[in-house]
């Protein structure tokens, strides 16, 4: 397939010429949220993963602040929950003010009480730093980390492998190559692959986390939001775990030139907002942008994958960027896995564009219906369409539904699997790991030989209504039905390398 090199990847170090190669099974580019959820769920499989990241240390900033409920179960079966949890909070309400008169309050997100199906049931407010830092903790307990300071400068592919070059003048050999190198990827540039979408807003926006003096009129009970600002709306949410507040401003004006030093970030908060110059002690980090709703042409070439902001640009509003970063690389862990470790046909990849891209299409849609309603003025709550516990895979290949009769809102191939009462535990627990695990459910449990497929049986469990089900190592349905005719043939495409024994366990 030849080699690329394109505008953006440039040559190798001088002085570095004939650094040992590498081998490895997987290059993951960017150490972003994408790069080290892919890195953990590749680790804790035994699969060998060299995460690069051309910086020096993780991303320093708050911007992707949300995390959804799909996405903290996600975490859940990573191992890295705890850490999520103790760092995060629930968002606080919404607090408008007009010039210095405080006016109504209201909760931007719905709150609901977590279900026997939905442990986790509201978003979680932390910053994208610290999420990143739980996550690189996670990856070096499996024995992983990342390799700061190693640019990607050039890669080649063929039939059998990809050949990428490093900064650091190194070589790494290896079977697939994944593209986490967010918005601007150098990769997805590289392959030619265009992005189709639109700008959502003109107006530039500035976004920033600054530390703010304790005697201030702002406090941290609430998020705060001047939508008449003059020049444009101002809102500084408390950030949890200190006195930091995120601080994201929109220009009026579309020409505006956005100036991110400390000086200007305090003046723009002394004229839109109650606060004084000296409010400001410490601007740590600031970056300006346009919201733009774009859409990678594919997802894939060869053995190069697109994933995160690489193959997808969200606007920030209702926090779906992030989270529908986690759940590419959440897919695409445990089907690399499948083929690398467990001989699973390398067309089980061909299901992650299949799958991924039509998501990513419709929580595109939710973003930029969310910002233009924002944009309007309207107090929009974010409720159940933001969570992503409804999105599945029912018009995938690997959604094998062989029940018939089946009433139109039961559990089918393809939906997330929900958690629910199991032994002394949940669901949730006997997933959590990179099998796959064949679910009984008021029909009696075939017994299976060979293979790491776990069993369980439960005599009913309303949610699943009746059925045998096998999860797929991300948690969803992959097969179902009322005995296990087909079941090896399914298991076979997923390379789980164990077959069904006629009788029950």
């Amino acid at each position: 397939m030849g080699t690329i090199k394109a505008a953006g990847l440039v040559d190798a170090a001088p002085g570095t010429e004939g650094a040992a190669a590498v081998e490895t099974d997987v290059v993951i580019v960017g150490a972003g949220p994408t790069g080290l959820v892919l890195a953990v769920d590749l680790a804790r499989r035994g699969v060998r993963a060299l995460l690069v990241e051309k910086a020096d240390r993780l991303f320093p900033g708050s911007r992707g602040k949300g995390i959804q409920p799909r996405s903290l179960e996600v975490l859940d079966d990573l191992g890295a929950l705890p850490g999520i949890l103790a760092a995060g909070s629930l968002y606080p309400r919404m607090r408008a003010w007009e010039g210095a008169e405080r006016q109504g309050e209201w909760d931007m997100m719905a709150r609901s009480e977590p279900t026997e199906q939905v442990p986790y049931a509201n978003v979680l407010l932390i910053p994208q730093s610290r999420t990143q830092e739980v996550l690189h903790a996670r990856l070096r307990e499996l024995g992983g980390d990342v390799r700061f300071g190693a640019a990607l400068t050039g890669f080649r592919q063929s039939a059998e492998a990809v050949e990428a070059e490093l900064s650091t003048g190194e070589t790494v050999r290896a079977a697939y190559l994944v593209a986490a190198d967010g918005g601007r990827s150098t990769v997805r540039r590289a392959l030619g692959i265009g992005m189709t979408g639109e700008t959502v807003d003109p107006r530039p926006m500035l976004v920033a986390d600054v530390r703010l003096a304790p005697s201030t009129v702002v406090d941290r009970g609430n998020w705060h939001v001047w939508p008449k600002a003059p020049g444009g709306a101002v809102a500084l949410c408390p950030l949890p775990g200190g006195d930091h507040f995120q601080l994201i401003a929109a220009f009026d004006d579309e020409a505006a030139a956005v100036d991110t030093a400390p000086r200007a970030v305090r003046e723009l908060l002394a004229a839109r907002t109650p606060l004084a110059d000296a409010d400001v002690v410490e601007v740590l980090w600031a970056s300006d942008f346009r919201a733009r709703a774009a859409m990678a042409d594919r997802f894939r070439d060869g053995r190069v994958f697109l994933a995160g902001d690489a193959a997808h640009v969200h606007s920030p509003a209702g926090g779906q960027g992030l989270n529908t970063s986690i759940q590419d690389a959440y897919n695409l862990g445990w089907k690399l896995g499948q083929v690398l470790r467990h001989g699973a046909p390398a067309a089980l990849l061909d299901s992650y564009e299949t799958e991924r891209l039509p998501v990513a299409a419709e929580v595109l849609g939710i973003s930029t219906r969310l910002h233009r309603a924002s944009s309007e003025g309207a107090n929009t709550q974010r409720g159940e369409e933001v969570q992503q516990l409804g999105l599945g895979y029912r018009d995938s290949p690997l959604a094998v539904e062989t029940r018939t009769g089946a009433a139109p809102d039961a559990l089918r191939a393809g939906d997330r699997a929900p958690d629910g009462p199991y032994g002394g535990g949940r669901l949730f627990d006997l997933f959590r790991g990179p099998h796959l695990t064949l679910l009984a459910v008021g029909v009696p449990l075939p017994a299976l030989t060979g293979g790491t497929v776990r069993t369980a049986r439960l005599a009913a469990y309303e949610p699943y209504g009746t059925g045998l089900f096998l999860i797929r190592p991300d948690g969803y349905v992959g097969w179902a039905g009322t005995s296990a005719e087909g079941l090896d043939d399914y298991l076979a495409v997923v390379g789980a390398s164990c077959s069904a024994v006629a009788g029950p366990a």
